[in-house]
């Protein structure tokens, strides 16, 4: 029975973000409470349940978001992220434009939200497109399906870094997977499925500044070598802390590591390093780097608000005791847990259209497959991440700004758009279970 209240609870939840366009973080708190009393939770304890739930998400993770974000406002507002978009196509030349425009969307990716990804490079494949008289749709998809790989699988995206708090992940390793599955799926869903596209026209849109625009409006530029540092410190700390351990026993270095390693930590001393990089070194005041921080965070508010409303859903499934019943019914599905948890997480992504609601969602049915089950929860993250990027339609926002932007036909964008999203989604859960065979 409880199973069934905690089915009706997630459909309420999705038809609340779904149908009537509630905030996803009043649609989080709201089931809470609706499972808690239908779950059986007393009435006077329920409210401190869902704090806790919320409490505890939060402090795992805020820090870390936060801290992420401002570093991508930087690498906007600094111009090094277009310092690094320009050289890395003056590397690759017009020859491998795609490939280039594929490279730049990766590195770019990582540390910047998609939606701030997705508007900062699309004026550069539009300037591209425009140069070389070729389609906007077939040079933009590369570019695209390394955003929406970077921001589904890779910390310190929201959604692989709350998945990995709930489901006791290693951050490091998470992100070291996660790049391993990227190259290829992106090559494949990018690169590849791009020469499909070359005949889809789309209309060239003036109100949109191209990429020369946009860095003459910001003055003194970062170098290339600095610019990518710096965006990139929090992979090189995260995979370093990570290895090193590995190849060494001494227990000084490994608590070093572990300190360091500590992804509050590494996004901190990241931070820092890119406030002297990015800002004061390009004689920025310090004024102003602070005002490009509070912005950012205000831009991230909400979604980690989100955040925390899934650990307040999570936290009453917890004290209900409802896992013990989800343990004992998911362990008589003959499916794999991995496939499971990506067929869930898509499902719930068709439905209700964010991948990182559908990856909150998931992950806190899942948790108890980790106590029953030989299995590693790196790859059971990046397996909800995969299924959290599946088939993007009519209720995803990044379906219509892809749509807007490149003044494309419906019948187009799901041509393009959405079958891109579909087979890095795809890809993905293939590529997991390789990777899966090989380290296990």
């Amino acid at each position: 029975m409880s199973i069934v209240i905690l089915a009706l609870c997630i459909a309420f939840l999705i038809i609340q973000i779904a149908w009537f366009k509630i905030n996803a973080f009043l649609a989080f708190i709201i089931t809470a409470l609706f499972a808690g009393l239908f779950l059986g939770i007393p009435m006077n304890s329920l409210p401190q349940t869902i704090q806790k739930g919320l409490g505890e998400m939060l402090s795992s993770i805020t820090l870390i978001i936060v801290f992420g974000t401002c570093i991508g406002k930087l690498t906007v507002s600094s111009g090094a992220a277009n310092v690094i978009a320009k050289t890395v196509m003056e590397w690759t030349g017009k020859k491998y434009l795609r490939l280039g425009l594929m490279i730049t969307g990766f590195i770019v990716g990582i540390p910047l939200f998609y939606s701030v990804g997705f508007v900062l490079l699309v004026p550069l494949i539009f300037s591209v497109a425009h140069q070389f008289k070729l389609s906007k749709v077939y040079l933009g998809i590369p570019m695209l399906a390394s955003l929406s790989v970077a921001h589904g699988f890779l910390p310190p995206h929201p959604s692989p870094m709350a998945l990995s708090s709930i489901l006791n992940a290693d951050i490091g390793l998470v992100l070291l997977y996660g790049i391993i599955i990227a190259v290829p799926t992106i090559f494949i869903a990018g690169l590849l499925f791009s020469n499909l596209l070359k005949n889809i026209q789309t209309e060239s849109d003036s109100a949109i500044l191209n990429v020369e625009e946009v860095s003459n409006t910001i003055g003194k530029l970062p170098g290339f070598s600095i610019s990518l540092f710096s965006a990139l410190f929090p992979v090189f700390g995260l995979t370093l802390t990570s290895l090193l351990p590995l190849f060494s026993s001494n227990q000084t270095l490994i608590n070093v590591c572990k300190t360091v390693g500590e992804p509050s930590i590494i996004m901190l001393i990241s931070l820092l390093l890119c406030t002297y990089t990015l800002g004061l070194r390009m004689n920025r005041s310090l004024q102003s780097v602070m005002d490009d921080y509070a912005i950012a965070i205000k831009d991230v508010a909400l979604i980690v608000l989100i955040v925390g409303g899934a650990g307040s859903l999570k936290e009453v499934m917890t004290v209900s005791g409802v896992n013990e019943a989800i343990v004992s019914a998911l362990t008589q599905i003959n499916i794999h847990p991995y496939l499971l948890a990506w067929i869930m997480a898509a499902i719930i992504r068709i439905c209700v259209g964010s991948a990182t609601a559908a990856g909150l969602m998931t992950a806190s049915v899942l948790l108890p497959l980790l106590q029953t089950n030989n299995l590693d929860p790196n790859l059971l993250v990046l397996s909800v991440g995969a299924g959290s990027l599946m088939c993007s339609h009519v209720n995803d926002p990044g379906f219509w700004m892809f749509k807007e932007y490149f003044n494309v036909s419906l019948k187009d964008t799901f041509k393009s758009w959405t079958v891109m999203e579909s087979l890095v989604s795809i890809l993905g859960i293939i590529f997991i279970f390789i990777l899966n065979s090989i380290i296990h």
